[in-house]
């Protein structure tokens, strides 16, 4: 592959894949008129997506963020709780349990499949414990078994926080049916996306009949501008619906396309000596959302070094997660030893479904002439 001596050449990190099926469903909103949080789409796009999750309900939402706290608010989580979750993920899934004035308790993840230790929680868990966050991290799903196992114990919500994999899998089942509540997100960059957008998947019909009503301001669905409890506008539009009905349609074929991409990365770099590939557990199917690699001490170069020199021959790279505990508004003074070495040493590589076997190949060739470096 010829790299342009301009340097403007960019092979993005995460790109999203629209076309003319996207554009005839908008095409149909705008033409009808209903283009807010009415219209036939959004009930079309929930029972779909739902119903490739394994779940009996969908409630669209505003975006992946608003989701959880919708999901949390409908079970009852509120100030004096507190609610599980990882230290490694994005900000969202503390943000989310702060916003109902609960307390995010954090643990560490495991070692060699980077989700929510499910050992770990069982320590954490107090008599104020509400709910576990469990969150699949860059596409590889957690050990639902295991972390149901310790709610069931102690009587404590489970949320699967699924913003990151659309359609992966834990034992045969999709994620989303593994819990009480699954929250995923529809952002620009995920699998499958709305622009911004997200949705909560259940198999219990009063609570989604609670999340529908909380969506709406509260207002009593038999009865307009009667508002029978506090509620928020985080309702999806029929837009947002339109496209994500026909990403939705697409997302088979993503993620072979994923999985295809990570088996030709692993091929290429399988043998660089300082490098750790991303984890598929025999019990998981993941999607590999974003093909995620550690750079250890034995590479050549630290994953800062790196991802500069990606940088400076148009590759863009994402570091990992920040530990959730050593940022300011959350500081605990807590350590947690695997969070803390996968952020310092995690790099999530160019994950297009666009990408080409050539772009790859281009890619996995520099971090080689990097590691020689």
């Amino acid at each position: 592959m010829t790299h342009p001596s301009n340097m403007k050449y960019k092979i993005p990190v995460a790109e999203p894949l629209l076309g003319q099926e996207e554009l005839e469903l908008v095409a149909d909103c705008v033409r009808s008129g209903w283009i807010s949080s009415k219209g036939e789409y959004i009930g079309r796009f929930e029972e779909e997506f739902a119903r490739c999750c394994g779940c009996k309900y969908g409630v669209a939402v505003h975006n992946g963020t608003v989701a959880l706290h919708l999901a949390l608010v409908a079970l009852g989580v509120g100030p004096g709780d507190e609610v599980i979750v990882p230290d490694l993920t994005f900000i969202a899934t503390a943000n989310a349990v702060i916003y109902t004035g609960a307390k995010p308790v954090y643990v560490d993840v495991h070692p060699r499949y980077w989700c929510m230790d499910p050992e770990k929680v069982e320590e954490r868990i107090t008599d104020r414990t509400k709910a576990i966050i469990p969150v699949h991290l860059y596409g590889h799903p957690c050990d639902m078994d295991a972390i149901r196992d310790v709610a069931e114990d102690h009587g404590l919500y489970v949320v699967e926080d699924a913003a990151e994999a659309h359609g992966a899998e834990y034992k045969g089942r999709k994620v989303g049916s593994l819990s009480d509540v699954a929250c995923f997100s529809f952002y620009g960059n995920k699998i499958i996306t709305t622009g911004e957008g997200g949705m909560c998947v259940t198999d219990n019909e009063e609570l989604a009949e609670k999340m529908r009503l909380l969506r709406n301001h509260g207002m009593d669905p038999n009865r307009r501008y009667w508002h029978i409890m506090v509620g928020f506008n985080y309702r999806m539009t029929n837009i947002q619906a339109a496209i994500g009905l026909a990403q939705l349609r697409k997302l088979d074929k993503f993620i072979e396309v994923k999985r295809r991409n990570a088996r030709l990365y692993s091929s290429l770099l399988e043998d660089v000596e300082g490098i750790v590939l991303p984890p598929e557990e025999p019990w998981a199917k993941s999607v590999y959302w974003l093909y995620s690699i550690l750079i250890e001490d034995d590479f050549g170069m630290s994953r800062d070094e790196l991802m500069r020199f990606l940088e400076e021959r148009g590759v863009e790279t994402r570091p990992f997660f920040n530990p959730i505990h050593i940022m300011p508004p959350y500081r605990t003074g807590e350590s947690f030893p695997i969070t803390e070495r996968l952020a310092r040493t995690g790099i999530n590589l160019p994950s297009s479904v666009k990408l080409t076997e050539e772009e790859i190949e281009y890619v996995a060739n520099l971090i080689r002439e990097a590691g020689k470096r």
